[in-house]
């Protein structure tokens, strides 16, 4: 869906306070951050939506494994740069002041090995004193096996809506994804995608940071219900 539909990602997730969540972690990153560059990465940024509040404040970057949002991505954000690349291996040959990681994108490298090679990635992406800020998907202890999730968007010239449940594969949260969506003077259309995300334990996730040369702080109350938020400062 994240190539294909790009444009109905914004549409179902309209319901999320983009500029409130975007407000919260510039807070954070005034408070946390301890060098005076203002040089900005968001990983796995999707459509664009916190880097549109952020631009202002912030010298922008963003990276997407998905070209078809990249380009998204670009037509709603003036301000930044965006490059297709994926977290894991990205190379940027830059460093950066904050790295933000959001909406539970970190999820996507779906193994510890993957998560330990992204975070030294982060790692090696930020200059001394700046901070990365990772907002995690669910942890094994808080996911629910077979609950039904439904979201709607009701629009006067299109309509969505989206059903799944929720399945478990090993360490793997996994979630198949079915859409209804009609537009004006058009047929109803079906479409699905599929989901495998990691279900990371929050002390194995400090730890890896740790050893990647970050200083950490856990936020049990983060940007999302029951997703938390991490952040580093790299010494």
């Amino acid at each position: 869906m994240y190539e294909e539909k790009a444009e109905v990602y914004d549409l179902i997730y309209s319901f999320i306070d983009y500029k409130k969540a975007s407000n919260k972690l510039a807070k954070l990153i005034n408070k946390y951050k301890k060098n005076d560059g203002n040089e900005l990465l968001d990983v796995g940024c999707g459509t664009g939506s916190h880097l549109f509040y952020l631009q202002n404040n912030f010298i922008c970057t963003g990276v997407d494994i998905s070209t078809e949002m990249i380009k998204v991505a670009k037509r709603k954000v003036q301000k930044a740069t965006f490059f297709q690349a994926d977290m894991v291996t990205m190379d940027l040959n830059k460093n950066f002041d904050i790295i933000i990681c959001l909406f539970s994108s970190i999820g996507y490298v779906r193994t510890y090995e993957n998560l330990k090679k992204t975070i030294e990635n982060f790692s090696n992406h930020l200059s001394t004193g700046g901070i990365v800020i990772i907002e995690p998907w669910l942890s094994k202890s808080i996911y629910q096996v077979g609950h039904p999730s439904m979201t709607v968007y009701d629009g006067e010239y299109i309509k969505i809506a989206r059903l799944n449940t929720t399945k478990l594969k090993d360490d793997l949260s996994t979630m198949e994804m079915h859409y209804l969506m009609v537009k004006k003077d058009e047929d109803v259309q079906y479409f699905k995608d599929y989901h495998e995300l990691g279900l990371f334990d929050i002390e194995k996730t400090i730890n890896i940071m740790e050893n990647a040369n970050l200083e950490v702080k856990y936020f049990k109350k983060g940007v999302m219900v029951d997703r938390g938020l991490f952040l580093g400062l790299k010494k």
